[in-house]
């Protein structure tokens, strides 16, 4: 369980094809408090500590992840967003993130608005996934709310130091996120579509 807070960026040192699945090697301010078997969030995709080492920490994506993420389009030097699990006592101070992306969405404008930013972006719309004006959304693991939102697509605000302490200030038109919807949106938009139908 995650909160959307991000705590700090990585850098991908290392990326290594074992079959289907991938190893990524990253560098992070807190390397040395890591474990083996943690779960970290990773643009939004919770993973597990495999190995520490010098170089940094080791996690592993499995096909569906790099499917549904946007984790197959690292390269080595790329900046990844990072959060630890919540701790039962913490302050919930994002919103519920669970760590499973459902999807991805594109990035198609950024527009400074004097010392903040509006980014949006757009999603396929199968019907399953929904965004709501002043909702919840994670994008790449940042909890934030939702504006203008529309059927497949939506703008958040981006205040200068999430701009700066997260991996916002490498988007551009075309950059591909992960996109977490509300898990209570989720779960109304199931049941309406059992039930309504």
């Amino acid at each position: 369980m995650f909160s959307g807070i991000v705590e700090a960026t990585a850098r991908v040192v290392e990326i290594r094809k074992d079959g289907e699945n991938v190893h990524f090697t990253l560098s992070c301010p807190f390397v040395d408090e890591l474990k083996i078997d943690q779960s970290i969030a990773h643009n939004g995709v919770c993973l597990t500590v495999v190995s520490i080492s010098d170089k940094g920490y080791t996690v592993t994506a499995i096909k569906e992840t790099l499917l549904k993420s946007n984790l197959g389009d690292l390269r080595v030097g790329d900046e990844v967003n990072l959060e630890r699990s919540m701790k039962p006592e913490a302050l919930l101070d994002g919103h519920i993130v669970q760590g499973h992306v459902d999807q991805t969405a594109i990035c198609t404008a950024v527009e400074e608005a004097d010392g903040s930013w509006y980014f949006t972006f757009e999603y396929d719309d199968s019907g399953e996934n929904i965004t709501v004006e002043k909702g919840s959304v994670a994008v790449n693991g940042v909890s934030l709310t939702v504006v203008n939102s529309q059927d497949s697509s939506f703008q958040v605000a981006i205040i200068p130091y999430t701009y700066e302490h997260t991996n916002f200030h490498c988007f551009r038109p075309g950059t591909k996120v992960n996109i977490e919807f509300d898990i209570i949106g989720k779960y109304i938009t199931r049941l309406m579509k059992k039930y309504l139908n």
